[in-house]
Formats: C-alpha cells, structure tokens, sequence
C-alpha cells in the first residue's frame, strides 16, 4: 500500500515548481505510507554529482579523505549520513562506485548523475521536507514515493526512489509486488550485478540497467517488463529527459493518470492530483498492460510521447 507520484512540466510553469509539486503530492499520500519518503528530481545542473550514504560512525574525515582520493569534492553534510559531492570532470564516472566502495566498504551511492537529485529517509513527506527542502527546488520533472513496508526492513537503503546503479540519472519508483523477485535477483546476480536491499522494487532499476546495456531503449525495456515481471505492480521510471509508467496486465494496482497542455501527472490516487493540481483538467485511469513515455528534447524544448 505504497503511494506513487510524477509529474512532468511541459512548459516551465511557475504554478508547479516541480520540488514544491512533487512534494504536495506526496503530501496527499502520506496515509498509504508513513515509514519512509522520497523524490527524484530532475534538472539541468551542468556537473556531475553524487549521494553518498554512510553509517553515522564513520569517522568524517575518513570519508572525506577517501572522496578527495577519488577526486570528488563534499558540496554538503548531512546529520543523517548523507554527504553530496562533485565529480571531477575527468573521472570516470561508470566505474566510481566500486572504487568508493572498495575505500569506504559500509557506503552506498543513493544516486549519481548530472540532472538528477535524490532525497529520501526515513518517515513522512514532512519529515523529508524538514531534512531536505525539496519544495524549493526547481526542474522538469519528478518522481516521487511513500512507502509502507510490507515485507523488508524500514532504513535508507529500503526507501525509494531507487537509483539504477550504474546508469547515471535514471531512478525509479514502485507500488505492489513482483513475484518472480527472486528468480530475477538471482539471474541478475549471476550475470554480476549488485543488489543493496530485499526490496523487490529494486529489481526493476537493475532489469532497466541490464536492457540499456543491451543497447536497448528505454521504452523498449519498460514494454518488455510487461513479459518479465509477474504479480500485481505500478512502477515510474524517469531519466534526465524522460518520465514513464508501467501498469501490469491484471491493474490490481491503481494509478491514475492527468495531461494537459501544461503537465503530465501521476498518482497513485486521484486525490494528490486534485489537491496540488486543482479541477480544470480529466483524470483517468490507464488500462491494465498499458505503458507510456513521455520524452523531452532538451534542445528543442519539444515533447515527444510513445
């Protein structure tokens, strides 16, 4: 009983900066999950950055040294672990992660990319608005997530968005259950890649990354999780310039769905759409097995939908 969130903005609104939309969103889902809360939010930046969380005992300065070795500078501290940094432009940023691993082996990178920033914890939207401001953030575009946890642990790692390990800028967000979890971890695992939680939602970051790798598109591979993935799921995946949804083939699962010449919106239920939104547009609910991607030429400014 998670709440979902995304919201697109077609035309630089001032109306709907996307933090503050985002979050009022959320806002009007907190009662489907108070245990953990979190945004993705995407924009132009022009450098590339990293989240890094650590366990509050790690001694700062360590943290400190390991990044600089790497050739990372810390932009901000956080009290709950949280360090954000900037990477150098001659770094490879594809092979970072195992490095920063291997120097600081209790870390996890929540996200690493040019457009994207991630913020999740621990309790409401409130709370996450509290830690972070994300309401006083501007971008394009954004996902959003409050979970209720129904089968693994309550901490950072667990909460979503998810960040793709691997891919910069592409997270995701997800409400219901994919069944064949294990069967997909385990295949994953063997072919190398990582998970950091029990989460069956990380998996669906894990199946995108494998696709892209594959040379596939983006929409390709939320099309083809229709055929992979069973059990009853609504899930949001969104990249520097692109926001799409996958509704699974039985739609236990609600997600409803509002476009106007102004915005794409998302939610779980029609309530956050009607009270960060207002009433002058139709809402509707997509049909079971349906996928959409809406995508964003950022030279042109133009929309593209598929």
């Amino acid at each position: 009983m998670c709440g979902i969130v995304g919201f697109l903005d077609k035309n630089e609104q001032t109306d709907f900066p996307i933090g503050r939309t985002v979050l009022a969103m959320l806002q009007a889902l907190s009662c489907r999950g108070p245990d953990s809360a979190g945004v993705a939010l995407f924009g132009g930046r022009g450098e590339m950055r990293l989240r890094l969380s650590v366990p509050t005992d790690e001694e700062p300065e360590s943290v400190k040294h390991a990044l600089q070795e790497e050739g990372l500078t810390i932009l901000r501290s956080y009290r709950s672990g949280v360090h954000d940094a900037r990477i150098a432009a001659d770094v490879d940023a594809t092979k970072l992660e195992a490095r920063i691993q291997q120097r600081l082996p209790r870390s996890e990178i929540l996200c690493l990319g040019e457009h994207m920033s991630l913020f999740k914890q621990v309790g409401s939207p409130d709370q996450l608005e509290a830690a972070y401001h994300v309401s006083s953030l501007h971008g394009t575009h954004g996902i959003g997530h409050t979970r209720m946890s129904t089968e693994s642990r309550v901490d950072l790692s667990h909460s979503q968005p998810f960040w793709a390990h691997g891919v910069p800028d592409l997270a995701t967000v997800h409400n219901g259950h994919i069944t064949n979890y294990h069967k997909l971890r385990r295949r994953f695992e063997q072919e190398g890649y990582r998970f950091y939680t029990e989460n069956d939602s990380e998996v669906i970051g894990v199946y995108l990354r494998d696709c892209l790798a594959a040379g596939r598109s983006l929409e390709g591979a939320m099309r083809s999780s229709l055929e992979d993935f069973d059990g009853s799921y609504c899930y949001l995946a969104a990249t520097k310039d692109q926001l799409g949804f996958v509704k699974d083939r039985y739609g236990f699962k609600p997600l409803m769905l509002a476009e106007t010449e102004d915005f794409v919106a998302l939610a779980t239920e029609e309530i956050a759409l009607r009270r960060t939104l207002g009433l002058d547009f139709a809402a509707h609910e997509p049909a079971p097995g349906s996928m959409r991607l809406w995508s964003i030429n950022a030279e042109t400014a133009a929309l593209a939908v598929s």
